[in-house]
C-alpha cells in the first residue's frame, strides 16, 4: 500500500513539473562559435533528457565491452563448479547405495571439475573405502588433515582407518590430537577415555570425564554414574597397593552411584573391616533393593566376621525379605541354609523354581541331595539337568559375557557397558521350555533291575517243561504275502534232554527264533500241521510275561505247581504289537484282525548263546543301556571256536 501511495505521489510531481515547464515563456539560446541555437524551454528540457539517456546507454555499452572477458571467465568457472557439485552429489548418492563404480567415476569427474572443493576429497576418501582401497583412503584423509577447513574431518577419517587396521596406538594419537584441536569432539573424547581405561590410567580417565562434563557433552546424572564407575575401578585396582586411596574412592563411588553393585560390595567390605557393620549393611541393602545380586548376598552374609552359619542364615533371610519374589533371594537363602544344615528350609525356598530350573538352581539341588541324603544318583540327575538348563544372569556387555564386572566393554570400549542380565544366547525358546532328558541319562539314572521277559514269551511253570508257551504274533503288513495256516508243534515229554530242560526252566531276555524241524530229522519231535479254527470253549489260559523275582531265582526245596495267571487278551496283544510300516488308506478305520496264536515249545540247543549264566556277575549299566549281543566277524568266530 505504501509503495502505491509513493508511486502516485511521484507521478503527480512529474505531471506538475511538466505542466510548469510547458507554461513557461521565452527561448533558450546557445551560442558556440559560429553556431547559434534558439529553442523554447520545453524543447530544451526534452533535448536535455534525450542527451542524458544517450550518454548513459553509451557508457553501459562501453562498460559491458570492458567487463566481458571477466564475466566470461566467471561464468565458465561457475559452470564447472556447478557440474562439479552435481558430480559430488551423485557420487555421495552412489556411495549411499553401494555402487562403487559410479562413485569412482563421479569422484574422478569432481576432482577434474572442482578439485579445490573439500567435498571432493571426502568423496574420494569414501569411494576408496567402498572399494577397499585403504591406502587411497588414507591419502585422501591425510590431504584433508593438512587443510585448515577440513583438518578435524581428516583426523576423524585417519582415526577410523587406524581402527580398521587394528593400530591402537595410532588411533589414540590421532584422537588425542583431535581432542586438543576440538575439546568438544565426542568421538575423540570417547576414544581417549576408552584408551585410558584400557591402560588402567584411572586418573587420566577421570580428568577427561571432568572435561566432558565441563564442555556440556554429558548431563549431570550420566557424569555421576560414570565417575562412580571410574572410582570403583580405581578402588579395585588399588585395593592391595594403597588401601586408603582405595577406601576413599569406594566410598565416593557409593555416594555417586549407590546402585552400582561392585562399588557397594567393595565399600561394604572396607566398612566391615573397619568394624562399621551397620554402615556396611545399609550400603548393601540400598544396592539390593534396586538390583539383587549374589555378590551382595555373599557380602551381607559375611559382613560380621566370626558369625556362625545359622547367624548368617538369619541375616540373609532378613535381606531376602526385602525382595521376596526375586529368584536371587531364594538362591541366597538356599545357599546359607545348606551351609547351616537347614536342608528343609533350602528345599522350601527352591521348590517354586525346580520345575524350570536355571543352572544355579540345579547345582544347588544337586548339592542338597548329596549333602543331605548322600544320594549320588539324585545329585547326578540334577547335575545333568544343570548342563541343559537355562543360564543365570551374568555380566554382559555388547554380547560379551564375563565372569566379573569390568568398567568398560572389551568389544567397543564403552564406559559402564556391563549390565547384570541374562545373556541373549540363553533366552528361553518359544517352542518348549522343558528340557527332556536323553536316553543315556535315563539309562544311567534308572535303578538296577533284572532283565524282563519280552512280551509274547512266558516262563513255564516249575516242573512242567512241556507246557505250551504262547508267542505273540507280529502284525501283518499290507505288503506281506498271504501265509498258510499256523503250525502247532507238540513235543513228546520224554524227548527233552537235561540241557534242554534247563534251557526251558531259565528265563530268557530276548525273543529267539525257534526252527521247526522235520520228523525224520528229529525223531523226538512230532509235528502236526493242521488249520486252527475258532477258539474252543475252554482254551488253555496262557501265562503272562513277567520278570522273575528274587525268590524265584533261588532254588526251590519243593516243587509246587504255580497257579496260572490271567490270560493275555488278543486285544492287548495286538495293541502291544509294533505299528505296521505300510497301511492302505481304506483300512485305517477297520479294526485290527485278531491273529490266531501259535503254540510252540521253547527248544534250545545246548550251545545257544542267547541264554546267559546267572552265576556270572552282572553289569547293571550294560543291562540298562543296551542288550548284550554276540560279537560278529572274526572276534565272534574266535569266541565261538574257543568255547
Amino acid at each position: 500500500m505504501i509503495r502505491i501511495v509513493v508511486f502516485l505521489i511521484l507521478v503527480g510531481l512529474a505531471a506538475a513539473g511538466s505542466a510548469w515547464v510547458a507554461e513557461q515563456t521565452g527561448d533558450v539560446v546557445l551560442n558556440w562559435g559560429p553556431w547559434r541555437i534558439a529553442m523554447t524551454l520545453p524543447v530544451f528540457v526534452l533535448a536535455l533528457g534525450l542527451t542524458i539517456a544517450a550518454c548513459v546507454l553509451v557508457w553501459n555499452l562501453l562498460s559491458a565491452l570492458l567487463r566481458a572477458p571477466g564475466r566470461i571467465r566467471h561464468a565458465h568457472r561457475e559452470r564447472r563448479h556447478r557440474r562439479g557439485r552435481h558430480a559430488i552429489t551423485h557420487g555421495l548418492l552412489a556411495i549411499g547405495h553401494g555402487d562403487s563404480t559410479a562413485a569412482r567415476q563421479h569422484a574422478d569427474m569432481a576432482k577434474r571439475l572442482a578439485g579445490d572443493d573439500p567435498l571432493t576429497l571426502l568423496l574420494h576418501a569414501q569411494a576408496a573405502q567402498l572399494e577397499g582401497d585403504r591406502d587411497g583412503a588414507r591419502r585422501a584423509f591425510r590431504a584433508m588433515a593438512e587443510r585448515h577447513d577440513t583438518r578435524l574431518l581428516g583426523l576423524r577419517g585417519l582415526f577410523v582407518e587406524a581402527q580398521r587396521a587394528d593400530d591402537a596406538m595410532a588411533a589414540v594419537v590421532i584422537a588425542d590430537e583431535a581432542l586438543k584441536l576440538a575439546p568438544n569432539a565426542t568421538w575423540a573424547s570417547h576414544a581417549v577415555l576408552g584408551f585410558r581405561c584400557a591402560q588402567g590410567d584411572w586418573n587420566g580417565a577421570l580428568a577427561i570425564l571432568d572435561g566432558n562434563y565441563t564442555a556440556g557433552m554429558i548431563d549431570k546424572p550420566t557424569y555421576r554414574r560414570q565417575r562412580g564407575v571410574l572410582l570403583t575401578a580405581r578402588a579395585m585396582a588399588l585395593e592391595t597397593e594403597d588401601r586408603d586411596l582405595a577406601r576413599s574412592s569406594a566410598m565416593e563411588a557409593v555416594k555417586l552411584a549407590p546402585t552400582l553393585v561392585p562399588a557397594a560390595v567393595l565399600a561394604a567390605k572396607f566398612e566391615s573391616e573397619a568394624h562399621q557393620v551397620r554402615r556396611a549393611m545399609k550400603i548393601i541393602e540400598a544396592a539390593w533393593a534396586s538390583c539383587p545380586h549374589p555378590d551382595l548376598a555373599d557380602a551381607y552374609a559375611h559382613v560380621r566376621l566370626g558369625d556362625s552359619a545359622r547367624q548368617r542364615l538369619s541375616r540373609i533371610e532378613s535381606l531376602a525379605a526385602r525382595t521376596p519374589e526375586h529368584v536371587e533371594a531364594a538362591l541366597a537363602v538356599a545357599r546359607a541354609a545348606i551351609d547351616a544344615a537347614e536342608f528343609g528350609r533350602a528345599r522350601a525356598v527352591l521348590a517354586p523354581f525346580t520345575d524350570d530350573p536355571t543352572q544355579r538352581v540345579a547345582m544347588l539341588m544337586a548339592e542338597l541331595e548329596r549333602t543331605e541324603h548322600g544320594d549320588a544318583g539324585k545329585a547326578r540327575e540334577w547335575t545333568l539337568r544343570a548342563v541343559r538348563a537355562r543360564h543365570d544372569p551374568a555380566w554382559t556387555a555388547d554380547g560379551y559375557v564375563s565372569d566379573r564386572w569390568r568398567p568398560i566393554s572389551p568389544v567397543t570400549g564403552r564406559l559402564d557397558a556391563f549390565q547384570w542380565q541374562t545373556p541373549v544366547a540363553s533366552l528361553p525358546s518359544e517352542r518348549n521350555s522343558v528340557i527332556e532328558s536323553s536316553e543315556f541319562a535315563e539309562a544311567v539314572l534308572a535303578p538296577p533291575s533284572r532283565p524282563a521277559i519280552p512280551e509274547g514269551l512266558v516262563e513255564p511253570p516249575r516242573g512242567a517243561a512241556s507246557a505250551p508257551v504262547v508267542i505273540a504274533p507280529t502284525t501283518l503288513q499290507d505288503n506281506d504275502p498271504p501265509k498258510p495256516a499256523d503250525i502247532v508243534a507238540t513235543p513228546e515229554p520224554s524227548a527233552a534232554t537235561p540241557s534242554e530242560q534247563a534251557a526251558v526252566d531259565k528265563p530268557v531276555d530276548k525273543p529267539v527264533d525257534i526252527p521247526v524241524e522235520k520228523a525224520e530229522d528229529n525223531p523226538s519231535l512230532e509235528v502236526t500241521a493242521q488249520p486252527v479254527a475258532a477258539p474252543a470253549a475252554e482254551p488253555a489260559p496262557p501265562l503272562q510275561a513277567a520278570a522273575p523275582s528274587e525268590a524265584e531265582a533261588e532254588p526251590e526245596t519243593a516243587e509246587e505247581p504255580e497257579a496260572p495267571a490271567e490270560p493275555v487278551k488278543p486285544a492287548e496283544t495286538a495293541a502291544a504289537a509294533p505299528t505296521p510300516l505300510f497301511r492302505n488308506r481304506n483300512d485305517l478305520a477297520k479294526p485290527a484282525e485278531t491273529q490266531i496264536q501259535a503254540i510252540v515249545p521253547i527248544m534250545r540247543p545246548p550251545d545257544d548263546p542267547g541264554v546267559e549264566d546267572e552265576d556270572q556277575p552282572r553289569d547293571e549299566f550294560a543291562e540298562q543301556i543296551a542288550p548284550k549281543v554276540q560279537a560278529g566277524g572274526w572276534r565272534g568266530f574266535w569266541s565261538r571256536f574257543g568255547s
